[in-house]
Formats: C-alpha cells, structure tokens, sequence
C-alpha cells in the first residue's frame, strides 16, 4: 500500500517519530534523520494531503481529570443496514470516544469513557437505548488498561 501513495521510507520513519513524539520540531527530527527541517515540513504536508496525517494529538490521562470509568458496549442491530444512521447518531454522544463496525457478535462496538458509573447509566439508558435500529447492547466495564499503543510503521533502528 505504502508504493501506491508513494510514501518511501523517510515517510514512514517520519510517521513513527511523530507517532511516538508529536511535539519534536521539524528541525530536531531532521537531523535525527539526517535531512533538513524543510525537508521534514514538506513530507508532513504531503502526508497529510494524502490523509495519512490527520492532525496531531495530546494524550491524557484521563484517570487524572476524574474519568474513573472506561467500558466497551457491544452494540447489536436490528439489521446491519442501519450501521450509518446508528454511527451518526452515537457520533453525538460525547462519552463515545471510539466506534467500530465489525464482525462476529455485535455490529458495532464502542469505547466510552465516563466519570462515574452514573454517568455511564445515563449513557447507556437514556442516550444509547433511544437511537432507533438497536436491538440491544452489552457492556464490558474495564477494570484497568495495561497499554495502549500506535502501530509500529517502520522498523525501529538499534
């Protein structure tokens, strides 16, 4: 896939330094990488052109800002037809931080954060039970995360 959008390997080695430190300056990630911090901004524009890039995000700790409860809902349809009216109206929901279609049990499956359980109540009673074309949900309530990481999208050297 990398030869169709005509990335080369000092795209990919860039995506990965970024991935793992998004706040270094172009021009200190160039010398890492041994070409100019214009060369840098010139790749990080065509990346994002391409769609590769798609902004630049801080990571928090949720836990720290009172956010105790992460659970994953597991969302089934009454049929699968109705995967992109549910979407735009889970889209709405603040608490829902990720959305998945997928195979196997359910159609869909969520990550939402909350910062308590009745917060989640609320999400799962009142917000979630009332988007017409779910059938019913489960939910799993995770009691702690061990990591959470970004795909390796070059080889790491030495």
């Amino acid at each position: 896939m990398a030869g169709k959008l005509n990335i080369d390997k000092l795209d990919l080695q860039i995506i990965q330094e970024m991935v793992d430190h998004a706040d270094t300056p172009y021009a200190e990630l160039g010398k890492k990488l041994f070409v100019s911090g214009g060369t840098i901004h010139v790749r990080i524009k065509k990346l994002e052109e391409l769609g590769i890039v798609k902004g630049k995000k801080l990571k928090v700790d949720t836990k720290l800002l009172g956010y105790d409860i992460t659970a994953f809902v597991g969302i089934f349809l009454e049929k699968s037809s109705l995967y992109d009216a549910v979407a735009k109206e889970l889209e709405k929901i603040p608490e829902i931080i990720r959305l998945n279609y997928t195979t196997g049990n359910y159609s869909m499956y969520t990550e939402v954060v909350c910062k308590d359980i009745n917060q989640l109540r609320k999400v799962l009673h009142d917000d979630l039970q009332k988007i017409k074309g779910i059938e019913r949900t489960e939910t799993l309530i995770s009691l702690s995360e061990s990591f959470n990481r970004s795909v390796q999208v070059s080889e790491k050297e030495g």
